[in-house]
């Protein structure tokens, strides 16, 4: 963590903090203005009120989103870019279809719960959402039940996967933020993951698809096997597991671990990744270099707004942290009493609820903990803990404010009511999850 080269009036400063977070929240909720300008907004006006000099104040917008993107940039591009392919491929459909055949429709919960873990760590939950949610209609026209039952468990896969599991977006950026080896991040995010995935997804839905009959959608009849041939789930899955491997493997000590170590940098392990993708599902399976060209293109489309965001999030936690907030709030937060972990997971939790980004909600906690001297002072397995703390309290409390809610609502074809007594409710449960988990594991840390 830098220096902090300006000390602004303590005062002043939690005045200006608490202005700035006002204004943002503001700008955003009552006047729709994008989280993008919004956040700009927001930094300018902390800096300023601050008392920060005006050369510091461009020169921390600078460096916060130079800072903040070169962890996560070439990540978030190689990630859209892998998970492109594995959809386009078939390989997606594949993990789920064997998954069911194995446990048969009695737990095709699981299986689609663990579908959307494995693919959640690579593919952004929209995407993820339009390939594999036919698949649970399909069981659901099978067996004749609510398709909360079948799709809960595939909804709570797909967000625990990406809140947890490197090398997905979130859990690599709060990650970089906290100075966590993404390696130890793996070893915690995966067992979280995989609980939070039980609880919200496979309980959570069995009880609520029970209780709650919601019917198909009107275009199930429409959702037809194309007779595309997949490819194997051994391939697939061996593909897929590359960049989880090689980063695990980077942290074992030893005489190669200068190779593993460079192997196992995640821009490194997710370019390796994709190349295996684009070759194995890909060429190989008939596909021309110029159909992978603009499939990887594609891919590409979103990746720009989304780092944006994440820039302009990175800018307010560098313009907080170089005022000085980190050392005025950290003792006062100590004395309060409670966990640093239950901390953290409280300003993700408001931030989600008020702007209804999970992305925005990561970046302002994980930066607003990153100030502190206490935090950054703790081991890192205490830190993993509160990466898990975080990226569960931005997933929770999922409301009208939020895509992710409209985007399950229209899929399901549910109204506004259901979508809160089932999607909200999964997401808080995620949430709660992982901060009992993450409490638990910062005691043997």
């Amino acid at each position: 963590m830098e220096t902090t080269t300006f000390m602004a009036d303590p005062t002043r400063l939690m005045i200006a903090a608490a202005v700035g977070i006002v204004c943002l929240l503001v700008l955003i909720i009552k006047f729709k203005l994008h989280p993008v300008i919004s956040m700009m907004i927001s930094a300018i006006i902390i800096g300023v009120g601050a008392g920060m000099p005006l050369t510091m104040i461009s020169d921390t917008v600078e460096k916060g989103v130079g800072k903040t993107l070169q962890g996560i940039a070439l990540l978030v591009g190689l990630g859209s870019m892998f998970g492109g392919i594995l959809e386009v491929s078939g390989g997606a459909q594949k993990i789920a279809q064997t998954l069911i055949d194995k446990f048969g429709q009695k737990k095709a919960g699981w299986a689609l719960g663990l579908t959307g873990l494995v693919i959640g760590t690579t593919v952004f939950f929209e995407a993820g959402v339009v390939v594999l949610i036919p698949l649970a209609f399909s069981v659901a026209k099978q067996t004749r039940k609510s398709t909360l039952y079948y799709a809960i468990p595939l909804l709570s896969g797909l967000a625990s996967g990406y809140a947890f599991v490197p090398p997905s977006a979130g859990s690599v950026l709060v990650a970089n933020a906290l100075g966590v080896n993404l390696g130890t991040m793996i070893m915690v995010g995966v067992p979280t993951a995989l609980v939070c995935m039980l609880v919200s997804g496979v309980i959570w839905g069995t009880f609520i698809g029970n209780k709650m009959f919601t019917k198909l959608p009107a275009n199930v009849e429409e959702i037809h096997d194309d007779g595309k041939e997949l490819p194997s789930f051994g391939l697939v899955l061996g593909v897929i597991l590359i960049p989880l491997i090689l980063i695990l493997l980077s942290t074992i000590p030893g005489s190669v671990q200068n190779i593993l170590g460079f192997l196992g940098k995640p821009f490194l392990a997710l370019t390796i990744a994709t190349l295996a993708a684009m070759y194995f599902l890909g060429i190989r399976r008939g596909f021309t270099g110029e159909q992978l060209k603009k499939i990887l293109d594609h891919s590409l489309r979103p990746v720009g707004m989304i780092l944006l965001v994440i820039a302009s999030g990175g800018v307010i936690r560098w313009m907080l942290q170089d005022s000085g907030l980190g050392t005025i709030i950290g003792p006062a937060l100590e004395k309060s009493g409670l966990p640093l972990i239950l901390i953290a997971f409280l300003i993700a939790l408001l931030v989600r609820a008020s702007v209804g980004s999970s992305i925005v909600a990561m970046t302002m906690a994980s930066g607003v903990m990153a100030t502190m001297p206490a935090v950054m002072a703790t081991s890192m397995l205490y830190r993993a803990a509160m990466c898990c703390a975080i990226c569960g309290g931005a997933t929770a409390l999922s409301h009208v404010n939020d895509a992710g809610f409209w985007l399950v609502g229209t899929f399901l074809e549910i109204d506004e009511k259901t979508t809160l007594k089932s999607w909200t409710i999964m997401e808080t449960l995620i949430g709660i999850t992982s901060l009992i988990i993450a409490l638990i594991v910062s005691i043997f840390a």
